[in-house]
């Protein structure tokens, strides 16, 4: 998007991508959830009011108009156009009985943003014709914050996106689940409230919304940091990470916390550089590249953990944590000492946590050996901090079945045990997959499933390489996941 300021002159192509409604908080909680979320990725935001009187509501609208500025995003008033003239808003979004897009254009002058509500074909077509930059239009799901709204449905949606050219940002009960299919039938933004001003991490739920937006770009696009050791077999750690980003056509940047002799048949000797230099190679991609998701693997000492906990304490981008304690040849790749510090700094920062069985144990002191026990230490987890989990279930008897608790949600994945040595690498390899689906756009939900199809793949053609725990086949799995991705990226137009 365009860099923004007080004077700049805004079109509405800027309509786009995460577009937030206030909701009726406290003004110092509004302001922090808002600031969050426009840390996390929201590009507009509308303020709606129906509480405060009018010399309050001015002081909050040029505070929340500073704050959009700063992020370089739009801000808009709701229905009132004497407020959006006082604020120096970007525009203002009128209801059907809110006055004429040229009364409003009039007093606004003719470089505002007008957004007019709309829930119908005629509507959005009359919109169009009176000059309106872009249109609301909803309510598409079933929605509790305006009781009065008419639910028009995808197909609603997607009726009026072939009807008009200008922006349409679609309102109403839309959520983490329901956008992908909101934008796939023709939103360039979605209007949403309490699916992030209700939520305790507003800016983490901004960011996993404002994400999927991205899917429909061409590849490569999405950026990965992985933060792990080195693996010199190349089967695991940082190597297995950059090329499973790679592959699967993102750009993926690295901070190495240690390394390590190791092939097929185990770990032989670790050795880790100074927290210092960790700190400093944050440093140096997060100010420069920057990242959309973070992906955490081996990090080996507490005062490493603590470096990174650091270094990610302001940083909005999802955090998809891996916590890798032990190899697979049996050698400890993680410090005991540091486990408590794990749990207190990192595990917290986790949108997604990726144990396996022996690692959700050892993080939860729980006994793990049927499923109801796997979504007891899920539930665990997630009371500890991590906002979603992953536990794969591969160590247990029978076939393999990972558990994915998704805010309240628990769903289960079954396979088929595959007999072989060769899985060296699948559990950075699980998170990278993830990692990166996520930057491209696609919401957990889906990630999770396609990375099950990658690793069976992976594991099924892995090249035998070694003499004891080869490593899987990145590469063609990788095709087969991306030939399976792409007829989803076209979009409806």
């Amino acid at each position: 998007m365009t860099q923004h300021t007080d004077n700049t002159t805004h079109h509405h192509t800027a309509i786009c991508g995460l577009y937030l409604i206030t909701d009726d908080s406290p003004a110092d909680l509004l302001l922090q959830r808002v600031t969050a979320a426009l840390h996390g990725g929201a590009r507009i935001v509308q303020y709606r009011d129906k509480i405060r009187d009018d010399a309050e509501k001015r002081r909050l609208a040029t505070r929340l108009r500073q704050l959009c500025h700063q992020h370089q995003a739009l801000f808009i008033i709701n229905d009132s156009v004497e407020l959006a003239r006082d604020s120096q808003a970007d525009g203002v979004h009128l209801g059907q009985n809110d006055g004429s897009i040229a009364d409003a254009r009039s007093m606004l002058g003719t470089q505002a943003i007008i957004g007019v509500s709309t829930r119908s074909v005629q509507m959005a077509i009359d919109a169009q014709q009176q000059g309106a930059d872009y249109i609301g239009v909803g309510s598409v799901y079933p929605t509790g914050t305006k009781q009065d709204a008419v639910h028009i449905g995808l197909a609603g949606l997607k009726a009026i996106r072939h009807a008009v050219q200008l922006p349409i940002v679609a309102i109403g009960g839309i959520d983490n689940q329901g956008l992908a299919a909101v934008i796939d039938a023709g939103a360039d933004a979605a209007a949403l409230v309490s699916a992030v001003m209700a939520d305790p991490q507003p800016g983490t739920a901004a960011r996993e919304l404002a994400l999927q937006f991205h899917h429909y770009q061409p590849l490569p696009h999405g950026r990965v940091l992985t933060i792990a050791g080195s693996d010199s077999g190349g089967g695991a750690g940082i190597q297995a990470d950059l090329k499973t980003i790679t592959l699967l056509g993102s750009y993926g940047s690295s901070v190495l916390t240690a390394l390590t002799a190791q092939n097929t048949l185990g770990v032989s000797a670790i050795h880790a550089p100074p927290a210092t230099f960790v700190k400093q190679q944050l440093e140096a991609v997060l100010s420069d590249i920057g990242t959309d998701v973070i992906k955490t693997g081996m990090l080996f000492s507490a005062e490493i953990i603590d470096t990174v906990a650091d270094a990610l304490k302001d940083e909005a981008a999802l955090c998809v944590i891996d916590p890798v304690m032990i190899a697979k040849g049996g050698s400890s790749l993680l410090q005991q000492s540091a486990i408590d510090t794990f749990v207190l700094r990192l595990l917290p920062k986790a949108y997604l946590l990726t144990p396996n069985v022996p690692e959700a144990e050892a993080l939860t002191d729980l006994t793990i050996t049927n499923v109801a026990e796997m979504e007891q230490a899920a539930r665990r987890l997630q009371q500890m901090g991590a906002r979603n989990i992953l536990l794969k279930g591969g160590h247990l008897a029978g076939d393999p079945i990972d558990l994915l608790l998704h805010g309240d949600h628990c769903q289960t994945f079954t396979g088929k045990r595959i007999d072989t040595p060769h899985t060296h690498g699948t559990g950075c390899t699980t998170a990278s997959v993830i990692a990166t689906l996520l930057a491209q756009g696609l919401p957990l939900d889906q990630a999770v499933p396609l990375c099950k199809q990658f690793i069976t793949q992976a594991i099924t053609t892995a090249p035998q390489l070694g003499c004891g725990h080869g490593p899987i086949n990145h590469y063609t799995a990788s095709k087969i996941l991306t030939d399976r991705i792409a007829p989803v990226a076209t979009r409806e137009d």
